[in-house]
């Protein structure tokens, strides 16, 4: 009977569309207008002294590129807090939230990368606005997956949990620290080492591009590698590659191993596990004795202060829990929204009437042709990471040897390698279209591994016992312990993949390489890049809203029922 009425009260949610899905499709249609009108006053020449291709030249742009990476990570994080936790604590602000976090997440970079730079150098000094630019473009590559990441574990965390939160009256300061924080550090953390992936994959898209009429060039290792690719400089692209590489493999070593060692500390475990965590910088930090001293004068003093300040800021505060009261909707309000989207789609309309019927035709095609490539892209990700990601988290031989290879692998982006793929299958017949499938594979399965990596790392270890001692094994074992219990986390990854795929459509379905440019038949990648590349602002302005109109609809059909699910029927308690 739960079960049943969990079904009946997901299923309406995902059927229709509600007044959060209007105003997200108003708010989408005046900021596209905006920036337009903004990127028509921009300067026709936007770019820094030309991108050197000397291998001399890779450490100073290794740290353009690194320093803007984590300015970008900085500002995902203070997203993903806010953001998560505002959608995750009220049913009438999530109603809103969710559906723009979606879209955002799925509409890709570059359909309105050249329209915000040029916005941004519109209304700001030159400098500041290339270096904003990019650091706000590699921020939309990495801040998605980890708010959604967070909010499935506010949404999923026990209930005994909260409640003893409330009996204690805990203020939202030490919720915070005590709660929220670390029941979600593994997963948050699995999900910034593949928001890092993300940000590499976007980071040549964002440190050069060019438009019919408009450059764009900032030094860095992007702009390096995507410079000697426009050059057809194979061994340029082998130094930017390589440099790459020793790049994440220092950030995994030095920053990712020691986060993940020091997050084991926070599973929900009765008994020790049987593989923790480890790090050998983590270690080393934890026992040299100048660290030590550094730690107890410096860091933990300060940290007092600060959390003494936190508390004051963000007093407990008496929490009634009442049941939820029906929405009224105020008539007024509606009446405001419903004229306001009228003038805004009378207005995009007339914008958008240049665009023949004949393109309208293509929109279409193209849109058919890549959903088929991103749900076959889902679902061959989903098919391989599920058993190999439950292997490397709960096997310490093949996670000796496949954690730090599935790492290096997704923080190489692909975009990167593309014109070497692009080289060899040219030649075969229908290689773009295994080309362009490839690379949306690349922008999908890392983000379903690593939250699977989380999920089964977050797994008690008091749970596997029991499941031993009821002789579950084989496929009896899956369907009733580990598949439950990766299945919040199998969401997240599968709706961040998805946003991953649609992203990765842009650059696969059209790229130009070697003085060059080669597209998909059909793609609505295709035409969304071919018309920012031409500057045809209608088409790109149609085929973008057309893809959110899509995203919407697969959002309220798919991914909100998807979460209702993992809410109710799979939480850990």
């Amino acid at each position: 009977m739960r079960i049943n009425r969990i079904f009946l009260r997901a299923q309406p949610v995902g059927r229709r569309i509600s007044w959060a899905d209007l105003i997200v499709i108003a708010g989408l249609i005046a900021v596209i207008f905006g920036l337009i009108e903004l990127s028509r006053i921009a300067p026709h020449v936007i770019s820094a002294p030309k991108i050197s291709t000397d291998p001399r030249d890779l450490p100073l742009y290794a740290v353009f590129s690194t320093t803007r990476m984590f300015l970008a990570y900085i500002l995902s994080l203070i997203f993903t807090f806010v953001y998560g936790s505002l959608a995750a604590s009220s049913k009438q602000r999530e109603r809103v939230l969710l559906p723009i976090l979606d879209i955002l997440q799925s509409v890709p970079i570059l359909a309105y990368l050249p329209m915000v730079v040029m916005a941004l150098t519109a209304i700001l000094p030159l400098g500041i606005a290339k270096e904003f630019s990019a650091v706000l473009l590699i921020f939309t590559s990495q801040a998605w997956n980890m708010t959604f990441s967070w909010y499935q574990s506010l949404t999923t965390t026990p209930r005994e949990l909260k409640e003893a939160s409330s009996i204690f009256q805990l203020s939202p300061w030490m919720r915070f620290t005590t709660l929220s924080f670390p029941f979600s550090a593994i997963g948050l953390i699995w999900n910034s080492v593949m928001s890092w992936a993300g940000g590499w994959f976007a980071l040549m898209a964002a440190e050069m591009f060019h438009t019919a009429n408009r450059q764009f060039e900032l030094p860095g290792l992007g702009s390096y590698i995507q410079q000697a690719a426009n050059d057809s400089n194979y061994r340029a692209i082998f130094w930017g590659i390589a440099t790459l590489v020793v790049v994440i493999v220092l950030l995994d070593q030095c920053m990712w191993r020691p986060l993940l060692a020091w997050a084991d500390k926070f599973r929900l475990d009765m008994v020790s596990s049987e593989m923790p965590a480890s790090s050998w910088v983590y270690d080393a930090f934890s026992t040299a004795s100048v660290i030590r001293r550094f730690r107890r004068k410096v860091v933990r003093p300060a940290a007092r202060a600060f959390d003494q300040k936190m508390r004051s800021m963000f007093p407990p505060r008496l929490e009634f829990h009442q049941e939820l009261k029906p929405i009224h909707h105020n008539r007024p309000i509606q009446v405001i929204l419903i004229v306001a989207m009228s003038f805004l789609l009378f207005a995009s309309f007339r914008f958008m009437a240049n665009v023949s019927f004949h393109d309208w035709g293509l929109i279409a095609l193209g849109l058919l042709a890549t959903t088929f490539r991103v749900f076959l892209a889902l679902t061959i990700s989903v098919a391989w990471t599920i058993p190999v990601g439950y292997a490397i988290a709960s096997d310490s031989k093949i996670s000796k040897y496949l954690q730090p290879l599935t790492q290096l692998a997704a923080s190489i982006p692909a975009t990167a390698l593309y014109p070497l793929f692009l080289v060899g299958l040219l030649r075969v017949r229908g290689g773009l279209e295994i080309a362009a499938m490839l690379l949306m594979l690349s922008g999908t399965q890392w983000y379903v591994l690593f939250n699977v990596i989380a999920g089964a790392r977050a797994i008690p270890q008091d749970l596997k016992y029991t499941a031993q001692l009821m002789g579950l094994s084989g496929w009896e074992k899956w369907k009733t312990f580990i598949l439950p219990a990766l299945f919040p986390f199998i969401a997240t990854g599968a709706i961040t993949a998805a946003g991953g795929a649609w992203n990765a459509s842009i650059f696969a379905e059209y790229t130009q390489f070697g003085g060059g440019k080669y597209s998909t038949a059909y793609g609505i990648g295709a035409i969304v890049s071919g018309s920012q590349n031409a500057s045809n602002y209608p088409l790109l302005m149609a085929s973008t809203l057309t893809m959110v109109l899509a995203v919407i609809i697969i959002n309220r059909l798919v991914w909100k029922r998807i979460y209702a699910t993992a809410e109710e029927r799979f939480r850990l308690e």
